[in-house]
């Protein structure tokens, strides 16, 4: 059993991957901004971490000896294929920083998605859909997850007026919903490939092959992206961060567990957020106080979802 200091450790790592989160949806937003494609934006991103995962590859045996297990559990059947396509939840995570967070700013981008994370978490936990099997809805989750859809409500109300706004508010709900299950699902990955590296390239290159198809089809009836590739390198660090944030929630995930693992991830991702918007708003949108308080909601919310059950209910 891990001891209290180790979980200590992981949930500080789980905290990193969020802010983590919050940094790639500040850069592939301004990617985006400069090619004029959100698509394109995400396409770059997830591209150039498959190229950095597929090096590590070539130099690193047990990455490949894991592949290879994976793909002999697929043609046994005792992996199915879907266990395999959490990087499609990525993808789509990915593609909408770049299509909302110029619009939305990354505070507000990150209250949605941690909305929809947090009831999507209760869900897939009660299912057992991830390792260590099903985990009831507890009186303290139940609330900490209706007090983080109460966030994001608060934290959108100042956009009323901006119907498109909140329009667009959905997509980072909507991808923090798959986000949940993306972690389950590796989780799973991890299990029978002994190995982060190998799981995190399953991700790549399935969130980048679903990415071109959009893009292709994009492109096809909307026609080419009309901005053009910025020479700043720090424009293309958002696949590098995606490596370390999925490989940071497949390590840990059988150690401290979906909830902890959870909860980490969300506070890093908020405070992250929210100090990049003080500190440089991006685009014309700043960080106002109805999404200041909707984050902080949101912690609470965490909190509250974080209390141990009583031991009668364990």
């Amino acid at each position: 059993m891990i001891n209290k200091y180790a979980r200590l450790g992981g949930v500080a790592l789980a905290v990193a991957g969020g802010a983590g989160v919050a940094a790639q949806s500040r850069v592939n937003g301004a990617l985006a901004g400069r090619l004029h494609s959100g698509v394109a934006a995400a396409v770059v991103s997830f591209g150039s971490g498959l190229i950095i995962l597929t090096v590590a590859l070539l130099f690193f045996k047990p990455a490949r000896t894991g592949l290879a297990r994976v793909r002999t559990l697929l043609r046994k059947g005792d992996l199915r294929w879907w266990e395999c396509a959490g990087g499609a939840c990525g993808a789509f995570l990915v593609a909408s920083q770049g299509l909302t967070v110029g619009s939305l700013g990354v505070a507000l981008f990150t209250v949605a998605i941690v909305a929809g994370q947090s009831v999507s978490s209760l869900l897939v936990d009660r299912a057992g859909l991830a390792p260590g099997g099903p985990r009831p809805i507890t009186l303290t989750r139940a609330i900490g997850t209706a007090l983080t859809v109460a966030a994001v409500v608060l934290a959108v109300s100042g956009r009323i007026s901006t119907p498109g706004a909140l329009g667009l508010a959905i997509l980072p709900v909507l991808a923090g919903a798959g986000s949940a299950w993306q972690q389950a699902m590796n989780g799973r990955v991890r299990q029978v490939s002994d190995g982060v590296v190998a799981t995190t390239f399953i991700n790549f290159i399935v969130g980048t092959t679903a990415l071109l198809i959009t893009f292709g089809v994009w492109t096809a009836v909307q026609g080419r992206p009309t901005g053009s590739l910025p020479g700043e390198p720090w424009y293309y660090v958002g696949g590098t961060l995606g490596i370390i944030f999925i490989a940071i929630a497949a390590a840990l995930v059988r150690h401290i567990g979906v909830l902890l693992l959870g909860l980490g991830m969300i506070a890093g991702q908020i405070g992250g957020a929210v100090l990049l918007d003080v500190v440089a708003p991006a685009g014309t949108e700043h960080l106002d106080t109805a999404t200041l308080a909707g984050a902080v909601l949101t912690l609470v919310a965490v909190g509250i979802a974080a209390i141990p059950r009583a031991p009668r209910d364990a």
